[in-house]
């Protein structure tokens, strides 16, 4: 029969202690092996001893260490029931908690569940943190409402409006001022509000609105038969190169030609009438636009043309796939120069001959000495200038949707 050695939770740490504690347990134990004296190491303690010694050991360290587990499961015991009942007896005690009834949890327009009832009062509780409850349960910001994202786009519209007109209202505030402090000479540079007077004055009595619609015909007009002659003429002399070779020295020739220096020789040819400043116009609109033009075809990427021709595109599937998308932007460049060129010159040509237009409005003005007439005439010619800049500006951005925005 052998004897099992159970060490207390409180073993002894004295070595001596030890060895007569498990001498005394263990004499019985050794007397009873069947037939055979027991082995002994080389000092003349029995090997059983020594492992029940070096077992009784290490549970005094594991018991030091865990005072709980060594509490709850003695280390050497070898009785399976034995060990159960005494951890069942050594747990502590931890009274019932009645169910509650369980509440039924809603779900919110997210998808997010909300605990409510009992299992709310069991449920963790998280620490507030700056800017909890702001967000959703992850942490994230609501996404911005629609209301809310026009309310920011209009407000930053406001912003680059303000930014952006800054300086116009500096100017006017100093057109004003200036005059009415004695600055200037008011009789030669009026205020800005005597300006604006008589800027009504006009379009009350009509004069503005006849004198602008004549100077829009000649100026829209010449302008569209430039655009309509430049952009395929450009075309034809950027992609041939044998007809750039014969027509560029004739276009360098013509290009540094003022148009102003050839009126004279147009009131010639055409006389005094329409044709003759729609002309001028048309010459006038017609470089910037061409010139734009050839550039942008003799740039355009050759890679891109090496891999239409290899696809077995025509030349005018080639034009309406490659050349012209990618020509949009530099002949835009040139329309938009060739717009404010053709309202200039052609104010310049209704100073000298003409009986309406806005040039004439001017130069009449001028010599009748109504100064602020005078200035009400070059408002209008900035104004309309600055509304046509704008539409062209506009048919670009519909015509190139594209080109990926910077």
């Amino acid at each position: 029969m052998t004897t099992d050695i159970t060490t207390p939770a409180d073993a002894p740490a004295d070595r001596q202690t030890v060895r007569e504690a498990v001498r005394q347990d263990t004499a019985p134990a050794a007397a009873e092996v069947a037939g055979r004296e027991p082995r002994r190491t080389r000092s003349g303690v029995p090997s059983l001893l020594v492992r029940r010694l070096r077992g009784a050991g290490r549970a005094a360290s594991a018991t030091a260490s865990a005072p709980t587990e060594a509490a709850e499961a003695p280390a050497t015991s070898r009785d399976p029931e034995a060990a159960q009942a005494t951890r069942a007896a050594a747990a502590p005690q931890v009274p019932a908690v009645p169910a509650a009834p369980a509440a039924p949890a809603s779900v919110d327009r997210r998808g997010t569940r909300t605990v409510t009832g009992a299992d709310a009062a069991l449920a963790p509780q998280v620490p507030a943190f700056p800017g909890a409850g702001r967000g959703t349960a992850h942490g994230r910001r609501h996404a911005p409402s629609p209301l809310r994202k026009a309310a920011g786009a209009l407000g930053r519209g406001l912003r680059a409006t303000v930014l952006r007109s800054a300086a116009l209202v500096a100017l006017l505030v100093l057109w004003e001022t200036a005059p009415r402090l004695g600055l200037v000479d008011a009789t030669f540079l009026p205020p800005v509000s005597e300006v604006a007077t008589a800027w009504w004055d006009l379009l009350g009595n009509g004069q503005l609105g006849q004198h602008t619609r004549a100077s829009l015909a000649r100026s829209f007009g010449g302008f569209a038969i430039a655009v309509v002659v430049a952009v395929p003429l450009g075309l034809l002399i950027g992609w041939y190169r044998p007809v750039a070779a014969f027509l560029g020295p004739l276009l360098e020739v013509f290009r540094n030609t003022a148009a102003l220096a050839l009126l004279p020789v147009f009131v010639l040819l055409l006389g005094i009438g329409e044709t003759s400043k729609v002309s001028i116009v048309v010459y006038a609109c017609l470089w910037p636009v061409l010139l734009n033009t050839i550039s942008a075809v003799g740039n355009a990427d050759p890679t891109l043309v090496r891999l239409a021709r290899s696809m077995d595109l025509s030349t005018p599937r080639l034009f309406q796939k490659v050349i012209l998308p990618s020509s949009v932007p530099a002949v835009f460049t040139g329309i938009r120069l060739a717009g404010a060129v053709s309202i200039l010159v052609l104010v310049a040509a209704e100073m000298i001959g003409a009986k309406a237009g806005l040039g004439y409005l001017i130069n009449a003005s001028q010599y009748n000495f109504a100064i602020p007439q005078m200035y009400a005439g070059i408002v209008t010619i900035s104004a309309v200038g600055v509304a046509f800049n704008q539409l062209l500006v506009t048919i670009e951005r519909r015509l190139s949707t594209w080109r990926v925005p910077a």
